[in-house]
């Protein structure tokens, strides 16, 4: 048996780290633990142990990049890991309409593509507070 994939499974069957693994699919984009913050609202904590968990699964990929950690999807070669990328990615959009608007606001606040702004700053609650006003 595939333990790793075991664990994938259970990795997924956590809500909120079904919501970042869905979010990292669709923005196809590397996400700091800042910006995974800022979009899901979750606490620093929480954010870093459920993106651990995911790439201790082999879902995600690490990388360091001065002070941030950016995390993005493994890339997976085998079809049964490869099936259940898609599976998530298949999942009905309308359950993360908001999570999605809010990581792609997020997204648009780094410079040369990388993060420069922390988690809960007053840049990130005024560009939210727009996106709620709408």
């Amino acid at each position: 048996m595939d333990v790793q994939y075991l664990d994938a499974l259970k990795a997924l069957a956590e809500p909120n780290r079904l919501k970042l693994f869905w979010l990292l699919i669709h923005v196809d984009q590397k996400v700091t633990v800042a910006e995974a913050m800022d979009v899901t609202g979750e606490s620093q904590y929480n954010v870093s142990r459920n993106l651990k968990m995911l790439f201790k699964a082999k879902l995600l990929t690490q990388e360091r990049c001065g002070k941030w950690v950016y995390y993005t999807l493994a890339n997976q070669e085998l079809a049964h890991w490869q099936s259940l990328v898609e599976s998530v990615k298949q999942l009905p959009k309308e359950q993360f309409l908001d999570v999605t608007s809010r990581c792609r606001l997020r997204l648009e606040m780094r410079v040369n593509g990388e993060c420069v702004v922390g988690p809960n700053s007053e840049q990130w609650l005024e560009v939210k507070d727009t996106l709620i006003g709408q």
